[in-house]
């Protein structure tokens, strides 16, 4: 989100209210988070955020999600004067007041995944009823599903996140030797990991190959002594020392992904991938020409076996590369896709 606003205070016919966590903003951007708001933000987002908050149960996990939505409503209240709302995600639109005002909403897989708690359809459909919206998830698959539970009170509109530049400039090293390198960059959750250590478990013991795990620990996951577990990690650690020395980039998950940022980013920087077979990885990975899509360890086997022939390796990586470039672009690409929808919403030409 911080590279979405960043891109969007560089559209020069907008002027941008932030309401979110605290971080930096740009100059041209106006915070309009109080303080009281930013703490409880800054404390959630420490805590793994709401989602994480959520899947652990307990009382906190209805009192955060309420606590949130009346924060909101506030913040949307307060700011009566903005000409449109761009609200990152479906579920943040609840508290929108009834005051016409067209609203742009993203959608990522877990918001679609949402959408089956009891009444949520309902009660999105009401407030939706009361603007003129724009749904924007940001993978075409989500597309078919979000028609058939809104197409009659919102256009449905996917669009893709961007790329920071950085990523596209990143040049991966001749691969001399073994141990052959494998990435794996996800939150630590079992439908996150999904069949990773059970596929991998065989592969990689004898010591040709070395998986490098990183991300937070967010359930009680117990890690494999042979994987290289790391822990979080900076975009910067994986651009100047992982992506480049990397054979690709594995995910198995089984989550309810949209369309996975981290995937996006190794593929700008010239990284094959193996993925799960699922709509979220069919919609990127192209099988044999950006990466692999694996069903069964014989399969995710294969493609290790594959991808780490130069070749192979080199081929699917340009692949890859050339697809972010041309399908996904930057996120000032990604701005001006935000920026069309904007004006077609308020009706300027």
């Amino acid at each position: 989100m911080r590279h979405l606003v960043a891109a969007l205070t560089r559209v020069p016919t907008l002027k941008l209210s932030v309401w979110a966590p605290p971080g930096d903003l740009p100059e041209e951007a106006t915070a309009v988070v109080s303080s009281s708001d930013a703490r409880w933000l800054n404390e959630l987002m420490a805590s793994g955020g709401i989602s994480h908050m959520m899947r652990k149960g307990g009382r906190k996990a209805w009192f955060a999600p309420m606590r949130l939505l009346l924060m909101m409503g506030r913040s949307y209240r307060a700011n009566l004067e903005v000409d449109i709302y761009h609200i990152n995600w479906l579920q943040c639109a609840l508290p929108l007041p009834g005051n016409l005002k067209p609203a742009l909403v993203t959608v990522l897989g877990n918001d679609l995944k949402l959408l089956k708690l009891p009444f949520m359809r309902h009660l999105l459909r009401r407030v939706m009823k009361r603007h003129r919206v724009t749904i924007c998830p940001n993978a075409d698959w989500m597309e078919a599903p979000l028609q058939r539970a809104f197409g009659d009170v919102a256009k449905i509109r996917p669009v893709s996140f961007g790329i920071d530049p950085s990523w596209y400039a990143i040049e991966r090293k001749a691969h001399h030797g073994r141990p052959y390198c494998w990435v794996a960059v996800t939150r630590l959750t079992a439908n996150k990991l999904g069949p990773l250590f059970t596929w991998s478990k065989d592969l990689f013991l004898e010591g040709a190959r070395e998986l490098h795990l990183f991300g937070p620990m967010q359930e009680g996951i117990e890690v494999p002594d042979w994987v290289h577990y790391h822990g979080s990690v900076t975009a910067e650690q994986l651009a100047n020392e992982w992506f480049p020395k990397a054979c690709g980039l594995i995910t198995l998950s089984r989550h309810a992904e949209g369309r996975p940022q981290v995937m996006l980013e190794a593929m700008a920087s010239g990284l094959p991938i193996i993925a799960s077979r699922m709509p979220a990885h069919e919609s990127i990975v192209f099988d044999g020409e950006t990466g692999r899509l694996c069903d069964a360890v014989e399969s995710y086997g294969a493609a290790l076996l594959e991808l780490e022939g130069e070749t192979a390796n080199r081929r699917m990586g340009d692949a890859a590369r050339r697809w972010a470039a041309r399908e996904i672009g930057t996120w000032d690409d990604c701005a001006h896709r935000y920026a069309q929808i904007y004006s077609e919403l308020l009706g300027v030409e």
